[in-house]
């Protein structure tokens, strides 16, 4: 998600990463799982750090992000963190239902549909993606984004449109997608070996 206006470049460089390693530019945040450190770390810490993670996220209206985590600490084994941790789930559900989103701008768009994709809320957030394109068909970034939430949903002919529109609109993406982990099931699959690997294609 290259500059085009700097709002966004902070975007795409806040954003484009579906891979572990920083990329330049990604779609995945920061994982807000809390590291627990040392190796007698036990699933009951894992558990309690979880949801104290998620209590910060719920309060600064983080609501995407902390439910994921509500989600983690309500799977595990201390019984009154694990109910506390789902009626947080329930009370983000709520306000997430309750609050109408509607953006205006193509890169608020984006950014509501990545922040869905790291949620893994892949439908709601190809809704929100082909808004944005949409608004602001010329913009690499989201058919990055967009082909991304499209080959998690399993639409992968989609997926590779919007990938082969991204890496014309801007050749880099096509090194960015190879180091991108949610790619890395299909980059060696036809048709998305020859997009992303066109100098290894015989002829």
């Amino acid at each position: 998600m290259a500059d085009k206006n700097k709002s966004a470049a902070d975007s795409r460089n806040a954003g484009r990463h579906m891979s572990k390693p920083q990329a330049p530019r990604n779609t995945k945040t920061p994982d807000p799982t809390p590291k627990v450190e040392g190796s007698h770390a036990t699933p009951a810490v894992t558990q309690l750090a979880a949801f104290e993670a998620a209590m910060k996220l719920f309060h600064t209206r983080q609501l995407i992000e902390a439910r994921v985590l509500f989600q983690q600490a309500a799977g595990g084994a201390q019984r009154d963190v694990a109910q506390r941790a789902q009626l947080h789930v329930a009370m983000c559900d709520h306000r997430l239902q309750q609050t109408a989103v509607s953006f205006g701008t193509a890169e608020e768009c984006y950014n509501y549909g990545v922040a869905l994709i790291n949620a893994r809320n892949v439908t709601e957030a190809r809704a929100h993606l082909e808004k944005a394109l949409t608004i602001a068909p010329g913009s690499d970034h989201i058919h990055y984004a967009l082909a991304l939430a499209q080959a998690l949903s399993g639409d992968f002919a989609s997926a590779h449109e919007n990938l082969r529109r991204a890496i014309e609109l801007d050749p880099r993406n096509r090194q960015i997608a190879r180091q991108d982990a949610d790619f890395a099931p299909l980059a060696h699959q036809a048709p998305f070996r020859s997009l992303l690997y066109p100098e290894k294609m015989v002829w």
